[in-house]
């Protein structure tokens, strides 16, 4: 059974976990798999304006990071802004496209972006502040609707 439908819930709003659902919409999308993204609770800072290149990585309670890194100093001031640094650094070396150019490859592709509406309403959020390429503002069930027809996968960031 080929895939034909994605629908990506991001949930996070960290670097890796964004850039996770963006790097699988591009691909479903480049691949003609049709792919919509749904961001959700602080999965919202990727969309809002001004935000989605100044996503961090989560240094405290990130289980990888202390393969590398202790939780002292993980939590350390500045630490954050480091690894973030030398994540968006390793990232450039491998001409990973910067977060809002990712979104407008994803609909220039045929992508959609959505908004949780529970999540938007709770956080005091209007379509007025989230980035032009956001389709619409929609409730989970509305979202479920996007699922709809053979040959769809859920995936959850």
């Amino acid at each position: 059974m080929k895939v034909e439908k994605v629908l990506i819930i991001v949930s996070k709003g960290t670097i890796e976990d964004v850039y996770a659902g963006l790097v699988m919409a591009n691909g479903a999308v480049m691949e003609g798999i049709e792919a919509k993204m749904f961001f959700t609770f602080f999965g919202l800072n990727a969309i809002r304006k001004g935000k989605q290149d100044k996503l961090h990585t989560a240094t405290v309670g990130n289980p990888a990071m202390m393969e590398n890194v202790p939780t002292m100093i993980a939590g350390l001031p500045g630490m954050e802004a480091l690894a973030s640094a030398m994540m968006k650094k390793e990232m450039d070396k491998l001409d990973i496209p910067p977060v809002s150019e990712f979104f407008d490859m994803i609909v220039a592709g045929g992508g959609e972006i959505y908004a949780c509406q529970l999540a938007a309403d709770m956080f005091h959020l209007k379509k007025d502040d989230l980035i032009d390429d956001v389709k619409d503002i929609i409730t989970v069930g509305d979202m479920y609707a996007l699922a709809d027809g053979p040959n769809t996968q859920i995936i959850f960031i």
